[in-house]
């Protein structure tokens, strides 16, 4: 097996994850009355999970463009630190351009490979961490497609679908968190995700402060593993 087919393996947590939400995504561009196409251009061309949920809110909200464009900037801005950790597990030969690698580098995929990447021979880790990418991103494009294309339908006669729906990512994050290699991260990132999430559920809904909350875990350990690597 070729590192490049057991990424896309090991991406399966991943898509099983991605499917749901990503139709939950097609559905709700749809349901405020925005192209289809829209919806699979957002998911083909950002990639960037609830971060195009948001940007699907401002879009209908007749937020002016340049504003809707720095705020999804912003709210990807976390991805500059998990580059950073990533490159330090990668060989320095670059066997994959790293814009490929970059921009399919996406909280699930991220947590999902520092728990695993060790694992892997150092001349391999680009072919896996790009098997694993591919495997998440076809995903969430193929469930955009799906809930676009006959997400409305299904949501008559299956409302509470909807709401289902909208705690999957979470979930995801938070069993792909929680699966990772604690050891010496334990402590900052289990104080990150209570302190975050105290003080993120009083202004957000509760599952994105979830969300957030475990971004910030992420991002904590991310730190923490990288200054340890210094």
């Amino acid at each position: 097996m070729t590192a490049f087919t057991r990424g896309l393996r090991e991406s399966l947590p991943i898509v099983l994850g991605y499917l749901p939400i990503a139709f939950s995504f097609g559905l709700t561009v749809v349901q405020a009355g925005l192209s289809p196409w829209l919806a699979i251009a957002a998911s083909v061309l950002v990639y960037a999970g609830g971060s195009q949920f948001v940007l699907i809110g401002l879009l209908t909200a007749g937020t002016q463009m340049l504003t809707v464009v720095v705020t999804v900037v912003l709210m990807n801005a976390r991805h500059l630190l998990y580059g950073a950790t990533v490159a330090v597990s990668l060989d320095a030969q670059r066997r994959v351009p790293r814009p490929f690698l970059a921009f399919g580098l996406t909280d699930e995929v991220f947590a999902s490979a520092m728990n695993r990447i060790t694992s892997v021979p150092v001349p391999q880790r680009e072919h896996w961490l790009l098997g694993m990418q591919l495997g998440a991103y076809s995903s969430w494009v193929a469930g955009t497609i799906a809930g676009a294309a006959v997400g409305a339908s299904l949501m008559k006669g299956w409302p509470i679908l909807q709401e289902t729906l909208t705690f999957v990512l979470p979930a995801l994050f938070l069993a792909l968190l929680l699966g990772g290699d604690w050891r010496g991260n334990r402590r900052p990132i289990a104080v990150t995700v209570v302190v975050a999430g105290i003080c993120l559920v009083c202004g957000f809904p509760g599952h994105v402060a979830i969300l957030l909350s475990m971004i910030s875990g992420a991002a904590s350990g991310a730190f923490t593993r990288a200054r340890n690597h210094d």
